[in-house]
């Protein structure tokens, strides 16, 4: 497992095996699972672009130090910046998740599978600039972004994190280290030894997610989890030894450390499940647990916009997970707090029939209507939701809102299962998508920019051939 190991050491643990055996020899052979990843590529990044216009974002970006730009390094999409890919993943990671609009998965763990983007855009730059050994185009780029959501999404269908108190950017860290590790050319060892390491790290506090300390390193932690990845598949190419037993281990390994001794389940084998049946965040720019409570209230809102005075109790039947993570009550204090409360997100709705990131902010967080509606909202779990939402043939992500008046009557119980960004809607999602990814372009691009980038992104032969460096060229600024 790198560097220099002594004989006697146990063989690695059966799960960093697998993890290390996936990345390195099973062919993705689905044309679905390259096409959705195609679409997760464009929506991530223009996801990106959207949060370039947030200063609270670009504070946090380009090199470690101010002024230490790196010629000929890795490119930052929408920016100037040429980078080491250590800091290329976080920056990217960081702009990818800020706005809380990219891609989701949910299961017993919940997650973002494209913010491993920043490492595997950060990696796929970095080989393709060097220029040693075969080239490494954008296909490279699209198979390692299908493994890096499987990786992720098959160890949170049944391993809760959260119920541990960790954050989910763990599961981004390890997927991330594993493809990362295999773009840098590593042997199984090397792969072996570098998620071993990322094991060890254990996982970061959800504490950034929840009352009362809400606050904006939710948006960065991913970036932190990527580039954390990037550096520990840069150590083991440098032949940095690995940890066979990190999983294992009696006593200090992670199971008897942090799962409370509880090991690892994986339903299902690696392939190529999770990108075939990833979430998109189409519509709107809030927690996913939510999104359809929010399509609920913009089809309640042409009924009650004039009556807002008079509503005298909401009532949101929602899933267990959405009960325990954004139902909020009290003072929200920044905008990680405002659109991970599921009673304000719905508040939005009702008030402006619409929502976008620029509600979250404090000039729409203080109209006075927003904390009168809340006030009067029940969030109460609806068992059938709950079991859909856990059921693997479904995956529904159910919320329904019905709104009673003080004079006695009541609107229509509107309920939701699926949202525009699930599976079982994706022909009516993808114009939507797509039309999501121009706007997100014209954020940061003028017309013809954004036209050539759109006839790039839509010529999938084209663009699957390119290597990773010319691509992100195109979106220097």
């Amino acid at each position: 497992m790198g560097g220099h190991i002594p004989s006697d050491r146990p063989a690695p643990d059966e799960v960093l095996c697998q993890m290390a055996d996936y990345v390195l020899n099973t062919a993705i052979e689905s044309d679905e699972a390259f096409e959705t990843a195609r679409y997760c590529l464009m929506d991530s990044l223009g996801c990106g672009l959207l949060a370039l216009r947030f200063p609270e974002c670009t504070k946090l970006l380009g090199p470690i130090v101010p002024g230490a730009n790196l010629p000929g390094g890795v490119r930052v999409p929408g920016t100037a910046y040429e980078l080491d890919p250590v800091q290329a993943a976080f920056n990217i990671g960081c702009m990818i998740r800020w706005l809380d609009y990219n891609d989701t998965w949910l299961a017993a763990e919940w997650g973002h599978p494209s913010d491993n983007l920043g490492a595997i855009l950060a990696v796929g730059d970095y080989v393709s600039r060097r220029g040693a050994g075969p080239s490494i185009t954008m296909r490279d780029v699209l198979m390692r972004t299908i493994q890096a959501h499987e990786i992720q999404g098959i160890f949170a269908l049944e391993n809760a994190f959260n119920r541990l108190g960790l954050d989910h950017v763990i599961l981004v860290r390890m997927a991330s280290t594993a493809v990362a590790s295999a773009m840098l050319g590593g042997s199984r060892d090397e792969i072996l030894s570098a998620i071993s390491n990322a094991w060890i790290d254990g996982g970061a506090l959800r504490t950034y997610r929840h009352f009362p300390n809400t606050g904006s390193r939710k948006s960065w932690a991913a970036g932190d989890a990527t580039s954390r990845a990037v550096r520990h598949a840069l150590f083991a190419m440098r032949g940095e030894m690995g940890y066979p037993t990190a999983l294992t281990a009696k006593t200090w390994g992670f199971y008897d450390v942090v799962a409370k001794g509880k090991p690892f389940s994986l339903p299902r084998p690696f392939g190529s499940y999770v990108m075939e049946n990833v979430l998109f965040k189409i519509s709107y720019p809030a927690e996913f647990h939510a999104q359809t409570a929010v399509e609920a209230a913009i089809i309640l809102y042409p009924e009650i916009v004039e009556r807002l005075d008079e509503v005298e109790k909401i009532v949101i039947k929602t899933q267990e997970s959405a009960v325990r993570i954004i139902d909020k009550k009290g003072p929200l204090h920044n905008p990680a707090d405002r659109d991970h409360c599921i009673q304000y997100m719905v508040a939005i709705g009702l008030i402006h029939g619409e929502l976008t990131a620029e509600h979250y902010e404090d000039v729409a967080a203080n109209d006075p209507r927003i904390d009168r509606l809340r006030l009067k909202m029940e969030v109460v779990e609806e068992p059938r939701f709950t079991k859909d939402y856990l059921d693997p043939e479904k995956r529904s992500i159910g919320n329904a809102i019905q709104i009673f008046f003080d004079d006695g009557t009541s609107t229509r119980n509107v309920e939701v299962e699926y949202p525009v960004g699930h599976r079982r809607r994706r022909g009516e999602g993808i114009p939507l998508l797509l039309k999501k990814f121009e706007s997100n372009l014209a954020t940061r691009y003028p017309q013809r920019r954004v036209k050539k980038l759109l006839n790039l992104c839509s010529d999938e032969d084209r663009l699957l051939g390119l290597p990773v460096h010319a691509f992100m060229d195109e979106w220097v600024m």
